[in-house]
């Protein structure tokens, strides 16, 4: 439940259009509900501006769907990550609704009547094989309420790529930057521009990248200001941050 659908509840009751019993009971399993599999945070929008989000690894396509089904059954959005095909087709059974994003193994379903979309994010990576991991971080970020720009493919191995994109990373209010090999994507973004830059690096490279390592250690040794690093690969968690940059109110 979020904020709106409190205040509609809340109206309800002034009505007499609902009991105060039947509120009451509604407002008792916000905090959380327990099902055999898990237990569902239902109060994490009114704390924290979205729903719990699931994270699919680890779970068969059985216990993704019943946790689905109480998200669904209480709230209006499901965000799944790290989903595959089977968990598709599970949730598909009781969410027609949902979409599946293969390359970014992202699964949503959004029955809102409106879709928000705020400020502006700038996604972009360093190279093409970055894409899942970047459009991870799209889709979470879009999902969430964000406007969002991919900028994909301006590592620094062609500077004159990202260079000749200046005037939309200037118009951001936060900067995605993903980035694997060395890593450098960030530090060169974050010396362009005046906002916050989110830096993911990635598990791409040859051997000496570590798996993401070696970007990792680059991005958190950056001599450029405004840069915040997120885990390897993790680009649900820069959507998370960057959006909450994103939606900030104005300073009074």
């Amino acid at each position: 439940m979020d904020f709106d659908s409190l205040r509609t509840l809340l109206e309800a009751v002034a009505s007499g259009e609902q009991s105060v019993a039947d509120a009451t009971e509604r407002l008792r399993e916000l905090p959380f509900a327990e099902i055999d599999v898990a237990k569902i945070d239902h109060h994490r929008a009114l704390r924290c501006g979205f729903p719990e989000v699931v994270f699919c690894e680890g779970k068969t396509p059985e216990q993704l769907r019943k946790v689905a089904r109480e998200l669904l059954d209480k709230g209006d959005i499901l965000l799944a990550t790290r989903a595959s095909a089977a968990h598709f087709q599970a949730l598909a059974q009781i969410a027609p609704a949902a979409r599946y994003f293969e390359e970014a193994r992202v699964l949503i379903v959004d029955n809102r009547e409106t879709h928000p979309s705020v400020g502006h994010i700038v996604v972009a990576t360093g190279g093409t094989a970055d894409t899942p991991v970047a459009e991870e971080a799209a889709i979470c970020a879009d999902i969430m309420g964000n406007r969002v720009t991919r900028l994909y493919d301006v590592g620094v191995a062609g500077l004159h790529r990202l260079l000749a994109h200046q005037e939309v990373l200037r118009s951001a209010r936060v900067i995605i930057a993903v980035a694997g090999m060395e890593g450098a994507l960030p530090s060169l973004v974050a010396g362009l521009v005046g906002v916050p830059v989110v830096a993911v690096p990635t598990s791409i490279g040859y051997g000496t990248s570590f798996s993401g390592i070696a970007p990792l250690l680059t991005m958190l040794n950056s001599c450029a200001c405004g840069i915040g690093v997120v885990n390897i690969d993790n680009g649900f968690g820069a959507a998370a941050l960057a959006s909450r940059i994103n939606q900030l109110e104005p300073a009074p």
